[in-house]
């Protein structure tokens, strides 16, 4: 690690270092350091010491202070109060002669700090490019000087940054220096006002295609419906008819076993028969047995013929089984596709009515099913996808006595199109139903680096993942805040409202 040295810091000492025991000590201190008058320990330092350097080094170890002096302000080198700080990249102070005799006596590649051997370099390229609190010319031109920290703060006030107007979005194509588009936006009133009635126009026309296709999709819903009823009233008899096969199977199986043991019986008279009486006596019993086995042949087959014929219902019965659960499972996707297209929206705004709110608490508290979703929303018609979540009883944190809220990326249709990672501040707000407006709002701005605003389904987040992880509030409310209010009513009729806006602004519609 490189570390430089920063010859022009102008740290002043007595800003570090306690006050000495008494004023005629530090009066002492002071006139021995420096006979001249200057200044003394106050003094601004420089690159180069000084006569008073050398005199504050003959008393930098017996100097006394009113506080122990706290340890980074001790040179590691000469272990004294710092005289002339100098300060590295890695932040650490020492005294400029310490420094420079590092510097003068090891080669400019092993010059190391004493405290965590961070490389140390004779270089002013710190202040000259990187450092935060350096004050430099703006570079749109504005004439002003500031700090290189606050040039991205600067940028959103500067008059000479270019900067589109308010109603892009709407379709005004003028990008100027922020003042000339000050101008702009009121003397342009009249053309703007066009250009959002076109937008309005355009909006129109699009919801009247999408109540058309609402109104086809309920048509396709209601006939599979038809179909799915015609199925079930053809699947009825079938299942009664190998109801009644199970039923004979099983009476016919008994008595095939039983005409087994019949026979089991018979052959043991028979031999009996043979061993007394003779062969003549076994014969005419031998024929009553043969006319007995055909007719017992025939019932064999008969069931055999029965048994084929079941099985062929019970495929016919799996095959319309089978059917029907496609059917079904169509119909409850068609369902769900039906409601998100009559309550979606594309304008990045959510109003989400979550009803029975005492009882879904009550569930959350026994950890049933805790977690509420809401119907996915849209920034604009091809734009991010997204939803809300909520935890009634609290999540986390705020688990048994906080209202939890969340907002998820979904993967979407034209997510490919998009800017990623999703950087559009969002706010959350639980509404007021008493009229007063005394709503309950808290907002987040996206972090670049969290994977719950990378593009749903890419490496970064989670490959075989729908959503990302949900990001928000875990103590967005309090339940006493919801429930007992002073001046708005958040909970009526057992309902809570939340709403879910995303800043749009420098968005583009594809």
């Amino acid at each position: 690690m490189n570390v430089d040295v920063n010859y022009k810091s102008t740290l002043r000492i007595s800003s570090h270092i306690p006050f000495l025991k008494t004023r005629r000590q530090a009066a002492m201190a002071t006139k021995e350091s420096d006979p001249s008058g200057s200044g003394g320990i106050s003094r601004q330092n420089s690159g180069v010491g000084g006569q008073w350097e050398s005199d504050l080094t003959a008393v930098q170890h017996s100097l006394k202070f009113v506080k122990n002096l706290e340890e980074h302000y001790v040179c590691p080198t000469c272990k004294g109060v710092v005289l002339n700080p100098h300060q590295t990249s890695c932040g650490h102070i020492s005294c400029y002669r310490c420094i420079q005799g590092l510097l003068e006596n090891s080669p400019a590649t092993t010059s190391a700090c004493l405290l965590d051997r961070g490389l140390i370099r004779s270089d002013e390229e710190h202040e000259r490019y990187t450092c935060p609190e350096v004050e430099i010319k703006c570079p749109n031109k504005c004439s002003q000087m500031i700090k290189r920290c606050m040039l991205e703060d600067h940028a959103d006030q500067c008059p000479e940054v270019k900067t589109d107007c308010v109603y892009k979005k709407y379709g005004c194509s003028v990008r100027e220096r922020r003042a000339q588009v000050k101008v702009h936006e009121e003397t342009a009133l009249n053309h703007h006002i066009l250009l959002v009635l076109g937008s309005n126009t355009k909006l129109e026309t699009q919801m009247e295609i999408l109540q058309q296709e609402v109104l086809l999709r309920h048509k396709e819903l209601q006939e599979r419906s038809r179909q799915v009823s015609g199925l079930e009233e053809g699947v009825r008899p079938l299942a009664q008819l190998v109801s009644r096969c199970d039923n004979t199977l099983s009476a016919v199986q008994g008595s095939l076993e039983d005409q087994r043991d019949h026979i089991s019986s018979v052959q043991l008279q028979l031999e009996e028969l043979s061993s007394v009486f003779g062969p003549g006596v076994a014969r005419e019993e031998l024929g009553q047995i043969r006319a007995s086995l055909d007719a017992l042949r025939q019932q064999v087959s008969v069931t055999e013929g029965l048994k084929d014929h079941l099985g062929e219902l019970k495929e016919t019965y799996m095959r319309h089984s089978r059917l029907l659960s496609i059917h079904t499972a169509q119909l409850e996707c068609n369902e769900e596709h039906f409601r998100e297209l009559e309550s979606t929206s594309y304008d990045g705004k959510l109003i989400w009515k979550l009803r029975d709110y005492r009882k879904k608490k009550e569930a959350g508290a026994r950890g049933q099913g805790p977690c509420l979703s809401s119907v996915p929303f849209h920034t604009g018609r091809c734009g991010y996808k997204m939803a809300a979540r909520a935890y009634l009883n609290g999540d986390g944190a705020g688990r048994d006595t906080h209202l939890s809220l969340y907002v998820v990326l979904m993967r979407g249709d034209f997510d490919p199109l998009l800017p990623w990672p999703f950087r559009q501040p969002v706010s959350l707000s639980v509404l007021d139903q008493s009229g007063t407006n005394n709503h309950l709002t808290m907002s987040f701005k996206p972090d670049p680096e969290n994977t719950s605003f990378h593009r749903p389904g890419s490496a970064a987040a989670n490959a075989s993942a729908p959503t990302n992880v949900a990001s928000g509030f875990q103590c967005f409310a309090s339940h006493a805040q919801l429930e007992t209010p002073k001046n708005a009513i958040y909970v009526r009729d057992d309902t809570l409202f939340v709403k879910v806006k995303v800043d749009t602004s420098g968005l583009e519609d594809l």
